[in-house]
């Protein structure tokens, strides 16, 4: 695959495919189009601009396949015959239809759907929902909150953010206000008897979702909840109905459901076919949590039809509907989940060109190196300590003017060095803890450095509305750590990270690094970090250089927990030949640290 460039394209050779959604509007967020020329058999992809359209030139006769994705949308295809005639202009024109995942939650809504006084804070509570980032989510939330109190839609937010975190009183709470709010809406209510059946009140659950489907009878997720509702008051007929739409209208996704489908049979007595059902749903879902009940399932119904056994029920001690379609969640509170354990949501149906985002990520990072040398940047340091829960109770802020560079003094080899003016003295840091080249995270996808991780690409995602590739990293057991180091006192331990970015899909910049330990350390059981990286315009010069933005920074250190943000502003261009002129502090002057370095001297983060 490969990316086209925009340029001047003859109409001629033009042809300009639109993505809009079911009601025939521009989409929200980015798509990526690709196209397949059959006769060349050469596919060719790029992302959509503002106005939902892609040109691609130097586009012949012949025929071609169509594909569009995008996050929270069903990958659509077309088959498109171009003839070559010469005034034909709707051949060399495309409208593509996406319609919405049906799995998918959607967070966002209208803006006239939450007053104008609160809608900043909900956006913002979305947008770190949907990064799984709930600490954030929460402080925003409590201020939209109050000042909406009665907003069907920050009721919604605020359920699901008590979904993600298991407390599923508060969440039943507020998806009730939610619903009972605006009653015409599925997400609420299908998340509110989900809610109910964790609770165990059947009948409560069937009621909202028979609610729910009657709101909107394409949303598969409600009919197979729905279905569980029956299950559970032995309505098997009713159960395996709702079962079938759930795979009829899911369209693949809602496979799921052949696990009530597969319940409802053996219930009724149609052992074969519930077994066959069951099968079903372990093929088509092999890394679903619920397998090995499902399996156990499969042969107890087995037995029974064999005659091995006198057992009359099939109910299992779970919900495996429930167990089947939970999504993955962080055991603590504290700290953001692992990068693991909640995958973001990518678009189906795409493949990543793989070796294209690693050259061009690559190719970034090196003028990211350059970049680094030459700016200089007040920088605001935030420490909290944290109880169990994530609930801060310290907090000590700091002021730095900041530089850095980067050198390689032999190839492989980079090392990084940062300038601070610390006022307060090291030994003065909140909590002794020294924190230092997190900014660099990017440089895991330097040339230089990148083949010291396994990295494969995820699939299509989404940036703040932007499309993006995820690319999840791992630093390689046979290779030796040249990228981070903790130190305690005389002790230094290599600190093996494994994480995921956020690559764009038009410019390949990296965006967002989600990066963690592999394993614990010793007096070091949590060390997760979240560096995001934007444009700077430096008016002077008229100048834009890729830049970090922020760093988050969560920690375990000998049972206490602690957040830290590093966060940088007030650009300004600077020659690292001033540095010492400007009598700022080598951050590698320090004894010991936990660090995100480069060796061959490792950069260290105490």
């Amino acid at each position: 695959m490969h990316e086209v460039q925009q340029s001047f394209c003859p109409d001629l050779q033009k042809f300009v495919v639109t993505v809009v959604d079911e009601n025939r509007a521009h989409l929200d967020r980015q798509a990526v189009v690709k196209i397949h020329d059959k006769k060349k058999d050469i596919e060719s992809w790029d992302t959509t601009s503002n106005d939902s359209e892609v040109t691609f030139c130097s586009i012949d006769f012949g025929d071609y396949e169509i594909d569009a994705s995008a996050v929270g949308y069903l990958a659509e295809h077309k088959e498109w015959h171009i003839s070559g005639a010469i005034g034909n202009v709707p051949e060399r024109q495309l409208q593509l239809v996406m319609h919405k995942d049906p799995t998918a939650v959607e967070l966002s809504a209208p803006d006239n759907a939450i007053p104008a006084s609160a809608r900043k804070d909900a956006k913002r509570a979305v947008v770190a929902l949907r990064s799984a980032n709930l600490k954030e989510a929460q402080k925003r939330l409590e201020k939209a909150f109050k000042l909406a109190p009665s907003n069907a839609q920050i009721n919604f937010l605020y359920g699901y953010l008590y979904l993600q975190q298991k407390d599923f009183d508060k969440a039943e709470a507020s998806l009730n206000r939610a619903a009972t709010l605006d009653p015409h809406r599925v997400q609420p209510l299908t998340l509110l008897g989900r809610v109910e059946l964790e609770h165990q009140e059947y009948e409560l659950a069937r009621k909202t979702l028979e609610q729910a489907v009657a709101t909107d009878s394409s949303y598969w997720m409600a009919h197979y909840l729905l279905g569980d509702a029956y299950l559970k008051q032995k309505e098997n007929e009713k159960a395996r109905e709702q079962a079938q739409l759930a795979i009829d209208k899911g369209r693949g996704e809602g496979n799921i459901a052949q696990l009530v489908l597969g319940q409802a049979l053996a219930n009724v007595g149609r052992d074969q076919e519930g077994i066959q059902a069951l099968k079903t749903f372990v093929q088509t879902n092999p890394s679903n949590t619920a397998i090995p009940q499902v399996k156990a399932l499969i042969t107890k119904i087995e037995q029974r039809a064999a005659g091995l056994t006198s057992t009359e029920g099939t109910q299992p001690d779970t919900d495996l509907a429930l167990a089947a379609s939970a999504p993955s969640l962080p055991e603590s509170a504290w700290g953001p989940p692992g990068v693991d354990e909640l995958k973001p949501p990518v678009a189906p149906g795409v493949t990543c060109p793989y070796q294209q985002v690693m050259e061009g990520s690559g190719e970034r990072v090196k003028q990211f190196v350059d970049n680094i040398t030459k700016f200089a940047a007040v920088e605001d340091l935030l420490h909290e300590q944290l109880d169990k829960a994530g609930n801060p109770f310290t907090k000590e802020t700091r002021k730095f003017t900041y530089v850095a560079s980067i050198t390689e003094e032999q190839p492989g080899f980079l090392q990084t060095d940062e300038y601070r003016n610390l006022r307060y003295g090291i030994a003065d840091l909140p909590d002794h803890i020294v924190t230092s080249g997190s900014m660099t995270l990017a440089l895991i996808f330097h040339p230089d450095m990148r083949d010291n991780f396994e990295m494969s690409c995820e699939g299509l995602g989404d940036w703040h509305g932007q499309s993006a590739w995820l690319v999840h990293f791992r630093q390689r057991d046979d290779k030796p750590n040249r990228f981070a180091e903790y130190n305690v006192g005389s002790q230094h331990y290599p600190m093996n990270m494994k994480g995921r970015a956020w690559i764009t899909t038009d410019n390949l910049q990296i965006v967002r690094v989600d990066a963690e330990l592999v394993k614990p350390l010793p007096q070091l059981a949590v060390q997760h970090q979240i560096a995001e990286y934007g444009p700077v315009h430096f008016q002077k010069k008229n100048l834009d250089l890729w830049l970090p933005q922020n760093v988050d920074i969560f920690l375990e250190m000998n049972r206490h927990y602690y957040y830290r943000r590093h966060s940088y502003d007030h650009y300004q261009l600077f020659s690292t030949d001033s540095i010492e002129k400007a009598g700022l502090v080598k951050s590698g002057d320090k004894p010991s640290v936990i660090q995100n370095a480069l060796p061959s001297v490792p950069m260290q983060n105490h």
